[in-house]
């Protein structure tokens, strides 16, 4: 991967990323792999979707230790966040930076899209499951309902993790990217921190009635929805590729731009009008890539510094 352009709107980030076309590597420490833990795979049926189930995994980190609850990170498609031949590898990732001291102990969750059957196939791999479109793309409230009242309570039944949102990130690529900003954005007392790579901020989950009128609302809404609306405590990466996708759903590099620019006009606007409250934090790497996990693998550690960076160890 070469970057191509970063940016960032906050001047202590500079210091926390990998110089342009450097990520910082992410070897195995020894010690943190001997003593952290992948378990699962668990399986979830949901209320909020009836006759759907998730496989979710959890990584409890290395000296985990329930009477100091970690920080959390939730990612979307698990089966492809944890799996060690891929390009994100987050285990891998989160057993080095921690066991360096660059980010402070946190609790993995890494779950699936719901799948329409009693038990989640075997024979997926890392395929999507048919539930997917339906969980990721919508901009209603329920897939945060599903994650905030089912997937997170099952996960607290064995696991501490913060209830601060400044310590609590999710993320996801593509389609769970957008997954992931939808529940920050309804929710930012649960979700401080947004990680955005190849995000389909695109129409993928507007649907048309007969008469051609919509029913439902796609993610190429958002930066319409983010300058009009009151602006939330969130700290958001967005990566996305040049060459990334550019089909009926719309343009994902003009997509994720069209974010950036909305976080950013609707900070200066609230400057401008010297409104209170809280602006948001963002920082964005375009790079030469497309619709892969890839470069948004390579920038991960860098990510997870910068999106903890008040907490280094």
């Amino acid at each position: 991967m070469r970057t191509i352009l970063m940016g960032v709107l906050l001047a202590t980030m500079a210091p926390l990323l990998s110089q342009a076309g450097a990520p910082s590597p992410v070897p195995a420490v020894a010690d943190a792999v001997a003593r952290s833990r992948l378990e699962g795979p668990f399986e979830l049926h949901s209320r909020v979707y009836p006759g759907t189930v998730r496989r979710y995994w959890v990584y409890v980190p290395a000296g985990y230790d329930p009477a100091r609850a970690p920080n959390l990170l939730l990612f979307h498609d698990g089966q492809r966040a944890i799996n060690p031949t891929g390009s994100l590898r987050i285990p891998a990732v989160l057993d080095t930076l921690i066991g360096r001291g660059e980010i402070p102990q946190t609790l993995g969750v890494f779950v699936t899209p719901g799948n329409r059957s009693e038990h989640y196939p075997e024979d997926l791999g890392m395929q999507n499951p048919d539930h997917r479109v339906e969980e990721y793309d919508a901009l209603s409230d329920d897939y945060s309902r599903m994650t905030l009242h089912e997937l997170l309570p099952a996960v607290a039944q064995r696991w501490r993790f913060s209830n601060d949102p400044k310590r609590r990130a999710i993320g996801g690529t593509s389609s769970g990217a957008i997954a992931a900003w939808t529940v920050a954005w309804r929710h930012p007392d649960a979700f401080g921190g947004v990680i955005s790579f190849i995000g389909s901020y695109t129409s993928i989950g507007l649907q048309l009635g007969p008469d051609g009128q919509p029913r439902a609302y796609g993610g190429d809404l958002y930066p319409a929805l983010i300058r009009k609306s009151p602006i939330r405590p969130l700290r958001i990466f967005l990566q996305d590729g040049i060459d990334d996708l550019d089909n009926e759903h719309g343009n994902w590099f003009l997509a994720n731009q069209q974010m950036l620019k909305s976080l950013q006009w609707a900070n200066a606007h609230a400057d401008a009008q010297k409104l209170p409250g809280p602006r948001y934090d963002v920082a964005y790497r375009w790079t030469e890539g497309g619709h892969s996990d890839a470069d948004g693998g390579a920038a991960l550690p860098d990510v997870l510094r910068w999106i903890w960076w008040e907490q280094r160890n």
